[in-house]
Protein backbone atom coordinates (compact mmCIF):
# COMPACT_ATOMS: atom_id res chain seq x y z
CA UNK A 1 0.00 0.00 0.00
CA UNK A 2 2.68 2.40 0.58
CA UNK A 3 4.80 1.93 -2.65
CA UNK A 4 1.71 2.52 -3.96
CA UNK A 5 1.08 5.81 -2.61
CA UNK A 6 4.92 6.82 -2.82
CA UNK A 7 4.43 5.80 -6.91
CA UNK A 8 0.87 7.67 -7.05
CA UNK A 9 2.98 10.81 -5.35
CA UNK A 10 5.89 10.65 -7.65
CA UNK A 11 3.60 10.53 -10.87
CA UNK A 12 1.41 13.57 -9.49
CA UNK A 13 5.25 15.52 -9.14
CA UNK A 14 6.07 14.80 -12.35
CA UNK A 15 2.96 15.62 -14.28
CA UNK A 16 2.88 19.06 -12.35
CA UNK A 17 6.05 20.03 -14.22
CA UNK A 18 4.59 19.98 -17.77
CA UNK A 19 1.60 22.49 -17.50
CA UNK A 20 1.55 24.47 -20.17
CA UNK A 21 -1.35 27.31 -21.45
CA UNK A 22 -3.02 25.89 -24.56
CA UNK A 23 -4.80 28.09 -27.60
CA UNK A 24 -7.68 26.42 -29.57
CA UNK A 25 -8.61 27.93 -33.05
CA UNK A 26 -12.93 27.40 -33.72
CA UNK A 27 -12.73 29.66 -36.77
CA UNK A 28 -12.44 28.86 -40.11
CA UNK A 29 -9.42 30.43 -40.94
CA UNK A 30 -6.07 30.60 -39.44
CA UNK A 31 -5.35 33.06 -36.63
CA UNK A 32 -2.01 34.16 -35.11
CA UNK A 33 -1.76 35.13 -31.51
CA UNK A 34 1.83 37.05 -30.47
CA UNK A 35 3.35 35.52 -26.83
CA UNK A 36 5.92 37.68 -25.14
CA UNK A 37 7.91 35.25 -23.13
CA UNK A 38 10.56 36.19 -21.24
CA UNK A 39 11.02 39.48 -23.16
CA UNK A 40 11.10 38.15 -26.49
CA UNK A 41 8.21 37.77 -29.08
CA UNK A 42 7.18 34.94 -31.25
CA UNK A 43 4.01 34.70 -32.95
CA UNK A 44 2.07 31.10 -32.62
CA UNK A 45 -0.05 30.44 -35.93
CA UNK A 46 -2.87 28.26 -35.57
CA UNK A 47 -4.71 27.03 -38.62
CA UNK A 48 -8.24 26.06 -38.51
CA UNK A 49 -9.83 23.86 -35.79
CA UNK A 50 -5.98 23.41 -34.52
CA UNK A 51 -4.87 23.67 -30.92
CA UNK A 52 -1.09 24.18 -29.50
CA UNK A 53 0.55 24.20 -26.24
CA UNK A 54 2.98 27.15 -25.29
CA UNK A 55 4.17 29.56 -22.35
CA UNK A 56 4.62 26.56 -19.82
CA UNK A 57 5.78 29.43 -16.97
CA UNK A 58 3.51 32.50 -17.97
CA UNK A 59 3.62 34.86 -20.59
CA UNK A 60 1.81 37.89 -22.14
CA UNK A 61 -0.65 37.30 -25.16
CA UNK A 62 -1.67 39.30 -27.80
CA UNK A 63 -5.03 38.02 -29.30
CA UNK A 64 -5.96 38.40 -32.87
CA UNK A 65 -7.94 41.49 -32.11
CA UNK A 66 -5.20 43.53 -30.34
CA UNK A 67 -6.26 42.35 -26.50
CA UNK A 68 -3.09 41.86 -24.68
CA UNK A 69 -3.45 39.27 -21.84
CA UNK A 70 -1.07 37.91 -19.11
CA UNK A 71 -1.33 33.99 -18.67
CA UNK A 72 0.13 31.98 -16.14
CA UNK A 73 0.40 28.58 -18.15
CA UNK A 74 -2.88 26.90 -17.25
CA UNK A 75 -5.10 28.53 -19.22
CA UNK A 76 -7.08 27.87 -22.17
CA UNK A 77 -7.24 30.64 -25.10
CA UNK A 78 -10.16 29.50 -27.09
CA UNK A 79 -10.67 31.76 -30.64
CA UNK A 80 -13.89 32.22 -32.64
CA UNK A 81 -15.04 34.77 -34.92
CA UNK A 82 -11.44 36.38 -34.33
CA UNK A 83 -11.67 37.29 -30.80
CA UNK A 84 -9.60 35.11 -28.57
CA UNK A 85 -11.57 34.35 -24.72
CA UNK A 86 -9.83 33.02 -21.80
CA UNK A 87 -11.30 29.96 -20.42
Amino acid sequence: MLKSLIAGALLLAAGGGALAASAVNKDSQPRTLVVTEGGSKTELSLAAGETAEFCPKGCFVTMPNGDLEALTGTETVEISGGIGRIK
